[in-house]
């Protein structure tokens, strides 16, 4: 039954090395564009404000295997953009980091968000009050506390990016979810052994992540 993965047909660690590294580089794209957009959302000028509102709602609410898509059609094959790749398989999995980053980092930014709601409000008029500008208040003030009490959702919506990383087979980046599909059409006979190989690997990947960001969430917990 297990003979197949004795041959040296299929890279499964090699598949699942791609998978941690899309998860590793969006995660932390996420954070970074998440951060930006709270801070747009959060912002007093308006523009910022719009801006920042308008693509949370938009891009939160479309089907992440439709930004992927557009990421590939829309950005490699009409605009000929390759993020520096070299070739087809570089080129994938950079417009997959590019998709998971900005589809997760409006998942980011509302878990963020709700972080920045825990905050009293009168530490930031405080804050103002001692002349402070409002990236100042942001910064120094706002968002440390946003992140302690927000690590929990910020926890799941991690978890739920390596996951994600399996849409990024639809523009054929060589990572667990493409080799799965390769695997199933050639091991018919195989198959509740394939996808236990992948569902075990997959746990490996977002256990240990779930595990210390719950340890964190309590070590690092605001008390009020």
């Amino acid at each position: 039954m297990f003979d197949f993965l004795d041959s040296g047909q299929y890279d499964l660690l090699g598949a699942f090395w791609v998978t941690a590294q899309l998860a590793l580089y969006s995660a932390i794209g996420s954070l970074i564009w998440g951060t930006a957009l709270v801070a747009m959302r959060v912002s007093p000028v308006p523009l910022m404000r719009g801006f920042g509102t308008a693509y949370v709602n938009l891009v939160r609410n479309t089907p992440l295997t439709v930004v992927i898509v557009a990421c590939s059609f829309g950005l490699n094959q009409t605009l000929q953009i390759t993020l520096g790749g070299e070739n087809f398989e570089e080129i994938g999995f950079r417009l997959a980091i590019l998709g998971l980053t900005a589809y997760t980092g409006t998942f980011v930014c509302e878990a963020l968000r709700s972080g920045i709601n825990t905050v009293p409000a009168g530490q930031a008029e405080a804050a103002r009050a001692l002349g402070m500008s409002f990236t100042q208040v942001l910064t120094l003030v706002i968002l440390p506390q946003a992140f302690r009490a927000a690590i929990t959702p910020l926890a799941n919506v991690l978890i739920a990016l390596t996951k994600n990383t399996t849409v990024a087979a639809a523009i054929s980046a060589a990572e667990a979810a493409f080799l799965m599909k390769e695997m199933i059409e050639n091991e018919a006979d195989a198959l509740f052994v394939v996808f236990g190989i992948f569902a075990f690997g997959f746990i490996l990947l977002t256990l240990p992540t779930g595990l210390f960001l719950g340890w964190a969430a309590k070590r690092l917990a605001v008390k009020r």
